[in-house]
């Protein structure tokens, strides 16, 4: 599917947006937070706020490039709790 129709899915409010981001971006995610908090779980709780987040956010916001947006989101996340770990 192509990004216009993944984010029209979560225009739509409909579930299965979670599913096809996930198998179109899940590693893409999981990589970038994985870079950053070199922790497995914490990487894969990290991706999956992402998708929360995406899913909280696209009814008013249509993301110009899915996997930037979505990265984006990822990056924001890992390093925020990288932040909490260290204090």
């Amino acid at each position: 599917m192509d990004d216009n129709g993944i984010i029209q899915l979560y225009w739509d409010r409909n579930d299965q947006a979670i599913k096809v981001t996930s198998d179109k971006y899940g590693h893409y995610c999981k990589a970038i937070a994985r870079n950053i908090l070199n922790n497995e779980e914490d990487a894969e709780e990290c991706v999956n706020d992402t998708y929360l987040n995406a899913w909280n956010s696209m009814p008013t916001h249509w993301p110009e490039q899915l996997a930037t947006f979505l990265g984006k989101i990822t990056r924001n996340l890992a390093f925020n709790r990288y932040k909490r770990c260290m204090l």
